[in-house]
This record gives structure tokens, sequence and C-alpha cells, in this order.
């Protein structure tokens, strides 16, 4: 279980060479899917290479978490009950979990985590989940800085918080509406984004507020400023989102925020990091040159109107100048800064975003605008590049617009071809002790985590006809373990200077260092099951809606256990037959567009009396509500008739279940 004065970066990973980069890169623990039931469709990973992840991560300390966070059928209980014993086997150091009924099955005493899909956003059920068996819970994003505290305060469990990626617009786990119109479920990792699609907002007269727009497309999470507040506030592992994304994403949003920690780490002594070694990376890492659709600190410090990503869900990029021409076959550009073969840019035309990757570019002149036209932050005039660019293929639409208009780049090509190479190297520190003396040479090695190990050279030897180069040979060659994983940060010497053959002080040095490794491995902390407290906590609330996503007769049993009397089943049970909740978000369009009688309390003539608003996307109509106590909106709708009328998602009898039973047992002995 991570300790109170331990920080961990926690990186996604798609797979396992990602996982292995993300260490690389600086990563305290990765969390990865396994061969099924890990709430990302098309992002599995065999047991086998699972395993070889893990022996990687014990080089560095660091842990590996497996996502098993989807809510499972009765049908799936079984096979997933094998799965956690084979990925235990394997040494995974905890499993993250969305399914209370992986607590009620026969597993191994492996560490548990509560996942974001949990909805833990109130202090009393933090408290319960942390009494009942988690050593580590991840809070929802919505909370703010004072909520976050109340509970680190409160909780025995590690508090783990998103501070960078995606954001699901809905309270993790309070999302049915992919399930709802597709049949595809985000409680079993198999979201359809209805989110990110464009929407009508009409009022309860059927006037537009908002036409085509993402309204429920939220900007990207960006904690970077806000790290300190977070640690004050009690936040021990620092999540990243984005099991999906490239390796490249994985890189530099790593590498960004372990360069931030360290800071944190250098200014407080009394806080450590989670893992072994230290990172050099080989680039300079900067989140605005990755996917992201804008950047929010969402709710950390307080309600915000500019959270959404309303024009486009893509990925913009950073603005670098102006289109100022279009020909047939090429564009003219001015920039702020230099553009090169291969780079991809952008234009907004109208709500869409029109991109082209450069073919060439060709330099026509560069020149410094004058200071009254633009001048730098140093009041120095701002020096502007001109190009002629043949794109590889020309967007006919650019034809439409009136120019100039900000020209974005969206893909850097020298700096994406510098993360496609080496771009990070990790080092764990040693020390060496060395004692000299004509009968032997003892040797001793030290890690950074203090473990130890010893070696003797016997002699005797003769006199060194050098004693001062002796002495640095000596020196330089225990210094030298650039094919290892380790870097020589001190070196003691002790004793008179002597001949040593080469050959052997060498073989003495790698000898030591692969009983150092092996002995490192060791003595990496195992994770383990909680506990649960005594007396038994009680669960907050006697009766659980279908929003609560007990799915299986053991998660009704393990909330029957802590005093649930009354329990719905879970939407994807196909219960629910008229209008529910399919989507609860603390984002409120009212909010965004200066309509909520919060915002207009006080001002004459301002209607504040809440009514319901709609949502229509093509044939789909959705009916807003407003739960103004706690600031929450509700998008309200039914299932539709054929999918209701199927067989249950991960049910034996579907013939479509995205984990088939027999075949994911199959599957994770490959």
């Amino acid at each position: 279980m991570l300790k109170k004065h331990q920080l961990e970066l926690l990186s996604p990973a798609r797979d396992v060479s990602i996982a292995k980069e993300a260490i690389l890169h600086g990563a305290d623990a990765v969390y990865i899917g396994g061969p099924g039931f890990g709430a990302r469709h098309n992002a599995s990973n065999s047991v086998a290479d699972i395993a070889q992840l893990v022996e990687f991560a014990r080089l560095f300390h660091a842990k590996v978490f497996v996502t098993l966070n989807t809510i499972l059928h009765d049908d799936e209980l079984e096979p997933a009950r094998r799965l956690i014993h084979e990925l235990y086997d394997a040494g995974v150091d905890a499993l993250i979990v969305q399914d209370m009924g992986v607590l009620e099955l026969d597993i191994p005493p492996i560490e548990l985590h509560a996942s974001t899909q949990c909805d833990i956003r109130r202090l009393e059920k933090a408290q319960f989940l942390s009494q009942a068996g988690f050593s580590q819970i991840v809070l929802a994003r919505e909370l703010n800085l004072q909520e976050i505290k109340a509970i680190a305060d409160s909780v025995d469990a590690a508090v783990e918080f998103f501070i960078h990626g995606a954001l699901c617009v809905a309270f993790s786990g309070q999302c049915n509406i992919s399930h709802a119109q597709t049949g595809r479920s985000a409680n079993r990792g198999d979201c359809s984004q209805a989110c990110r699609l464009p929407y009508t907002l009409k009022d309860d007269a059927g006037r537009v507020v908002a036409y085509d727009k993402h309204l429920l497309s939220m900007k990207d999470n960006n904690q970077s400023a806000n790290l300190r507040d977070l640690v004050d506030a009690g936040v021990r592992s620092f999540k990243i989102e984005g099991r999906y994304k490239d390796v490249s994403y994985v890189k530099n949003i790593t590498a960004h925020y372990r360069q931030l920690l360290d800071e944190i780490l250098n200014e407080r002594p009394e806080l450590a990091r989670a893992s072994s070694g230290y990172t050099e990376h080989f680039f300079a890492p900067n989140p605005d040159k990755t996917f992201h659709r804008g950047s929010t600190d969402y709710f950390i410090t307080d309600r915000k109107i500019d959270i959404g990503a309303f024009d486009s869900p893509k990925f913009v990029g950073l603005p670098v100048g102006e289109l100022i021409g279009v020909g047939k076959q090429e564009l003219t550009v001015q920039t702020d800064t230099p553009l090169s073969n291969g780079d991809g840019l952008n234009v907004l035309v109208k709500r869409d975003v029109v991109g082209w990757r450069v073919n060439t570019v060709q330099l026509l002149c560069e020149f410094d605008l004058p200071p009254e036209e633009h001048e730098n932050d140093d009041g120095q005039p701002k020096h502007v590049w001109q190009y002629r660019v043949t794109p590889n293929e020309m967007p006919p639409e650019l034809n439409k617009l009136r120019l100039p208009t900000v020209l974005n780049r969206n893909l850097d090509h020298n700096w994406q071809q510098a993360l496609l190479k080496p771009s990070a190297e990790r080092r764990v520190l040693v020390n060496w002790d060395i004692q000299s003396t004509q009968q032997a040479l003892n040797v001793t090695v030290t890690s950074e985590e203090g473990i130890r190990v010893s070696a003797t050279l016997n002699g005797p030897f003769d006199p060194a006809n050098n004693a001062e180069k002796s002495l640095q040979q000596l020196q330089d060659t225990f210094a030298q373990l650039g094919n290892t994983i380790y870097h020589a940060d001190q070196i003691n010497v002790e004793g008179d200077a002597w001949f040593i053959p080469g050959s052997q002080v060498k073989a003495l040095r790698r000898e030591l260092i692969e009983v150092l490794t092996a002995e490192r491995v060791n003595a990496h902390p195992r994770g383990f099951r909680k506990a649960v407290s005594e007396p038994a906590p009680v669960y907050p609330d006697t009766q659980l809606s279908f929003l609560d996503n007990v799915y299986n007769e053991k998660a009704r049993a393990f909330y029957q256990r802590f005093g649930v009397q009354l329990i719905e089943a879970a939407f994807e049970a196909h219960e629910e037959t008229g209008d529910v909740p399919v989507m609860i978000t603390k984002h409120c369009l009212r909010f965004s567009f200066n309509l909520c009688p919060k915002q207009a309390k006080g001002v004459t003539g301002v209607i504040t009396k809440v009514k319901d608003m709609q949502l229509v996307h093509g044939d789909e109509v959705l009916t807003l509500k407003f739960d103004c106590k706690p600031c929450e909106m509700h998008v309200v709708g039914k299932i539709k008739p054929h999918i209701f009328n199927s067989a249950l998602p991960g049910s034996l009898a579907s013939g479509v279940s995205i984990y088939e039973p027999d075949n994911l047992i199959a599957s994770s002995r490959d």
C-alpha cells in the first residue's frame, strides 16, 4: 500500500511496450488492461505479457496495476475469479475494480483499488470503501480541493486523483446513455461516446439556445498548476488518463508530470517518490503538443464557465500564425514559429476543423514585425516567417475562408520524431565502498533503497607502479555502469594502490550488479489484501438504485452483508422501462449559457425559475433536468426497445459478449 509520505505518478498503458516507456519516462506505477473486464474494449493484454511487464517494473520498484473495472454478469464471475488468480501469480501489484462482487469471490490476497467508476464523491462512501478492504480509492474528478482534503483526512486508504487527460462529462459510473442508445455499455468498457456528438439545445418553449454544438464534450483535464495544492489536500497518487493513447502521448505527459512532481519533492524533503531511480528526458515535455481538446482544471478550485469543448472534440493544437493565401496547389502562411516538412496544420471553417499534412514548406522570407504591430513579452519586435506550403492533399473547404485566418499546428513533425526515438533514460543510484589491501579487494555496493551486497577479490596483489593512476582506474571501472540500469552516485576507495588485473575487477563489478539486481527484485514490496475493519462498516445507504450498478448475485451479497436492504439491478439488467437519468453530470448547460438562477440572482427582469430543456441530435431527443441544490444536470432518456429486448450484455445467451468466458481464460494463457 502507498505510504502517506510517498507521491506516486500513475501512468496509463494500452500495451506492455507503452507501459515500459511510461516507467522509463518516470512513472512510479502503470495501469493496464488484462485480457478481459478492463473497461477499455480495445486495450487488452495477455497475462503472459503482463508478467513480462511486472519483471521489468520490479527493476525500478515500480508497480503494475491491472484494471478489472467492468461490472460483471453472473456468467462472468467464474472466469473473472480465475483470471484474478492468474494475475496474482504473474506478480501484479493491485487490481482496480468497480464491481463489489469481486470482493465476494474466492480470490488471492491481492491489493484492491476502488475504480473511478465507483463514483466516489461522498465522504461517507469513501470512508466505507476504505474500511471494506480497499487500499487505494480514485476520487471523482468533479471534487474541489476542500472536498478532497475532507476525504483524505478521514480515510486510511491512499487517495488517487486524475490530474490529466480526457474528461467524461458524467460522474464516472453514472452514465448509461451509450447503452440506452447503442447497447454498448460504458460500465463494461464499450462506450459509444455520445458526449462527443453535436447537439442542439432548446429551452422549454422550443427556442434554440445553441445550434449544432458539442454541448456534452469537455475540455481535457490539466492540473499542472494545482499539484502543490493537491499534495497539501492529501492526494498521494497522481493519475494520468489515457489507456487508448499512443506512446508519444504517454511519454510526453508522463515526462511533464515527472518533472513537476520532482520539483515538489526537491522542495519537500519529508516527501518521497514511490519508486526508485531518476529519469533524464531527451526532449522538452509539452502537454500542448499531444492530443487535447483545450485545457481545464475543471472544478478543483471553483465552477468555471469555460470547461466545455463545444466547437470541436478534435485536437486543434497550438496557434502558430495565419493562413494568408490560398492557391490551387499551395498555401501562403505567416507564422511566429518555424515550420517543417511533415507538420500537421489546420484552420477552423465554421465549426469544423479542416486539417492537412504538409508535404513541403518553402521559406519565402522572414522579418521582424514593427513594435507597434506586435511585441514579445520582453518588448522586442516579434520575428515571423512566411512560407509557401504544399499540402499532401489540398482541402477544398479552404476556398470558403475569409483571409487571413488563424492557423494551428496539431503535429510538430520534428518534436514528434524525437519522441519516436529513445527519449528517456532511467537509472537507479548506487554507492560503491572499496577497501584495497594487498591480501584482498573488498567491495560493497548499496542501492538507493539501502539494499547492500558485498564480494571479495582475493590476492595477494603486487604494488602498483603508479599509485595515483591505479586508484583512478579502480574508481573509473566501478563508475562504468552504462549497460545497466544503475548510475554510480558515490565511489569511496580506502587503502593503498595495488596492481589488480582489470578483467578481474570488471568481472567482480558485473557479479555484484547481478546479485544486487536479484536482491532488489526480491525486496520489492508485494501488495496485500487489506482487511475489513472491525467492527465491520455499514454502507451509508440502505437502498440502492440502478445507478449503483449492481449486476450480479455476488455484488448483491456484498451490499447486503454491509447493511443494504433494497437493491435495484443495474441499467444493463434491462429492468428500467421508462424515462430515467441516463447521465448525471456536474456540467450544467444553463450555467454555460448564463441561464443559471444563481447567476441571475438579484438581476431585475431575469426569470430564475428552472425549467426543463432539450438536447437534440438527429431523431434523438433528450430531456435535461436541473438539480440546483447540488448543481447537477440530469440527462433523461430511455433504453431503446431493440436493446431492451436483447440478451443481457456479458451473458452467455448474448452470443456477442465482449468477453466470452471460455475464450477469455484460453486467451489469458496464450
